[in-house]
């Protein structure tokens, strides 16, 4: 049977309409495919996100602590810097970042490029300068001739350097995730057992802060409404940017995609499962204990939540030129 293009453009129509209804009507929407990239931009970004060179010690990277095999994070409750460094908080995932209303747990920065800046100059991360990490990317000739490709001249500096990093991170969203497709109109995404975790989900109030498309990363919330939290972290969250006590242990919501793979939880790690963050922020946030059944019905529902990892190959960095000496492992 034939059926003309315009009779399956009106298909599709009704059926991208019908799925809008459905998920209309929910606080938490599918996460769309990349629209725009400027791949040329993105693909610079990349080598930089993989590049060692841009710390001092020439063996940490982006990845190092945003591992793109392991959900965008590194799965440590701290994340370890230049020389062993224990860092004081816990790496949040790269996946979907670009959903975020602000960067890091206490929203110092209010985008990617800003963010992307932070832990090459950070003591305690990549341990640079932005000065050196510019005369390092200048010294080695494949970035040259990628950065006149890309920005059209010569100039190399932080502001093009994390501009670009930036726009690769853009690129890493997690579509099409099982929960996603229930969105979209498949009722047999899900089980029922996933369904009723996403009804406790909602009805016990989850998603007053773990909402839109990213479940999460769109405001700050105090962690310990409820109970007090107690933590071996100096990380005050939000008062370390506006110096009032009243921001004091407030902490950019976290987004709950792919949460089963970026393990442990909270911004100090201190949530080794996903049962106990589910346990942790019932009594702590919400005055709630659940059952041992509804833990496990909502831990259900949130795995659901990882969708398609990016897909890509590893870059093939450019070489360092003659006149770069060789790094001296955690100098």
């Amino acid at each position: 049977m034939r059926v003309k293009k315009s009779a399956i453009s009106a298909i599709v129509l009704a059926a991208v309409l019908f799925a809008g209804v459905a998920w209309a009507e929910e606080p938490i929407e599918p996460v769309p495919p990349v629209k725009e990239v400027n791949l040329a931009k993105a693909e610079l970004g990349k080598k930089l996100f993989f590049d060692p060179r841009l710390s001092k010690s020439g063996f940490i990277s982006c990845n190092s602590c945003h591992n793109l095999s392991m959900g965008g994070s590194d799965n440590l409750k701290t994340s370890i810097g230049h020389k062993w460094q224990k860092g004081p908080i816990n790496a949040p995932t790269v996946l979907n970042s670009s959903l975020n209303f602000v960067q890091f747990w206490d929203g110092r920065a209010k985008d990617l490029k800003e963010q992307a800046g932070g832990p090459i100059a950070n003591p305690g991360e990549m341990a640079f300068t932005h000065d050196l990490a510019e005369d390092v990317v200048k010294s080695i000739p494949g970035y040259v001739t990628e950065f006149k490709m890309v920005f059209g001249d010569d100039k190399i500096d932080i502001e093009r350097i994390t501009a670009a990093i930036a726009e690769f991170e853009d690129t890493l969203v997690t579509p099409n995730s099982r929960f996603d497709q229930w969105l979209l109109g498949d009722t047999n995404a899900l089980s029922e057992d996933e369904q009723a975790g996403y009804k406790l989900f909602k009805d016990s109030g989850c998603v007053a802060c773990h909402y839109g498309m990213a479940v999460g990363g769109s405001s700050f919330q105090k962690m310990g409404v409820k109970e007090e939290y107690k933590s071996k972290s100096k990380a005050e969250g939000r008062k370390a940017v506006t110096g009032k006590d009243e921001d004091r242990f407030n902490f950019k919501v976290p987004t709950l995609r792919n949460v089963e793979l970026t393990y442990p939880y909270f911004h100090d790690g201190q949530g080794k499962t996903l049962t106990e963050a589910v346990d942790v922020m019932g009594r702590l946030q919400l005055g709630k204990k659940f059952t041992d059944e509804e833990n496990a019905k909502i831990v259900a529902f949130l795995k659901t939540l990882t969708g398609e990892q990016p897909s890509f190959t590893l870059p093939i960095l450019p070489p360092s030129s003659d006149k770069t000496p060789p790094p001296k492992p955690f100098e």
